[in-house]
């Protein structure tokens, strides 16, 4: 029976993002492979902190040294300490945050590259990130037996930025999860009153406070509805980044300290009651490996724009408003529009839905366990 060890130190560590990604991946794995041993690695824990496994094949394998510690030790003293010391014997590793760690040359290993934002949109990182992912992701990508991407946009950058044979990069999509839909108006005015959001309409956008996000073009758009009549405000909810100071200092400058709502990053049970909660929902992104948010808003019913760049038209298609996310004008015409065309909004809404059917985290799961499969038997991707 094949052993394989999963990197579930981004489930654990992040709350959004990759994070989300992972454990609603392992969560559709533990429903799909009853038979293969899995183990799932996590840096910075300790077993008492960790619930039960989540199946009988499940079993946690955690270790005390956090993830910049390992990085250190891995990355940057360049400490050939394979990560079967924490998992134990395996027979395939799968690294699901970039990076790939040593391993013992039996082992077969598989890379999961969310984006190259880094690269794609160098102005936007956190500098002593970048310098770090644009040495080590190479590498990673390199040394593994096969990468995974998670959009077609991403696979694409692989093979041109870093030259992989095609054969080598597979995409597996990420799924909406089933708790995402209509919430009911009681449960919406909870979720308002928690954040106090009042009783005020309201455009929301989901991310970290950073400048991939085009917050700040988005409060520009903002500015200029409400001066052309319309009496809507600007929800955007996730953690503190990088780089926000000119993200505040545009909320200053187009006087909109009012109307812009930072209310941080919220507990993912209160996600579908926001979507719901909102008259539209924007995601005007520089670049997105996928863009799961927008998937999670149309499952909710609610109109959507977004990019018309990276990963956003495959996973939106023809259910949103695409624009140029570094057009003002564009992105205030097109929530202009969203806002007031209600026969336009239920045809997105419609569309919406269906888009959504096509991403699905047991299909994602089972081609994972084939994907896997074919590594260990060093079988050819086409």
């Amino acid at each position: 029976m094949p052993i394989v060890a999963i990197d579930y130190t981004p489930a654990y560590e992040q709350g959004a993002g990759i994070g989300r990604y992972v454990r609603d991946l392992v969560s559709a794995l533990v429903r799909e492979d009853h038979e293969t041993i899995y183990r799932l690695f996590v840096a910075g824990a300790s077993a008492r902190q960790l619930p039960p496994p989540p199946a009988a094949n499940f079993d946690w394998r955690p270790t005390p040294l956090n993830p910049r510690w390992l990085a250190r030790l891995w990355h940057r003293l360049h400490l050939n300490i394979p990560v079967e010391v924490f998992t134990g014997d395996i027979h395939l590793y799968h690294a699901t945050d970039f990076v790939l760690p040593p391993t013992r040359p039996q082992t077969r290993t598989v890379l999961q590259v969310h984006d190259l934002s880094f690269v794609r949109v160098p102005e936007a990182a956190e500098p002593r990130l970048k310098a770090y992912l644009d040495r080590v992701v190479p590498a990673s990508v390199r040394a593994a037996d096969h990468v995974l991407a998670d959009s077609q946009a991403t696979r694409n950058d692989l093979i041109e930025l870093y030259t992989v044979p095609p054969e080598k990069v597979t995409v597996l999509y990420g799924g909406v999860d089933r708790r995402f839909g209509p919430v009911e108006d009681s449960q919406v005015a909870i979720v308002r009153q928690k954040y106090n959001l009042g009783t005020f309409p309201f455009i929301f956008s989901l991310g970290t406070v950073q400048p991939r996000k085009n917050y700040g073009r988005l409060i520009e758009a903002l500015a200029r509805l409400r001066e052309g009549g319309l009496d809507v405000h600007l929800v955007i909810a996730g953690g503190r980044g990088w780089l926000e100071d000119p993200i505040y200092a545009t909320i200053e400058a187009v006087e909109m300290q009012d109307f812009v709502h930072f209310i941080g990053f919220v507990d993912e049970a209160d996600l579908a009651a926001l979507y719901s909660a909102s008259v539209c929902f924007a995601f005007p992104s520089l670049y997105e490996g996928f863009g799961l948010p927008v998937l999670e808003a149309m499952a909710c019913q609610t109109p959507v724009l977004t990019s018309n760049v990276s990963s956003l038209p495959e996973v939106a298609g023809d259910a949103a408003l695409q624009v140029d996310p570094y057009a003002v004008d564009a992105i205030t015409a097109s929530l202009g529009t969203l806002l007031t065309d209600s026969p336009l909004r239920e045809v997105l809404v419609q569309r919406g839905l269906a888009q959504v059917k096509k991403f699905d985290w047991q299909a994602s799961a089972a081609q994972l366990h084939q994907i896997y499969q074919n590594v260990l038997d060093d079988t050819k991707f086409t």
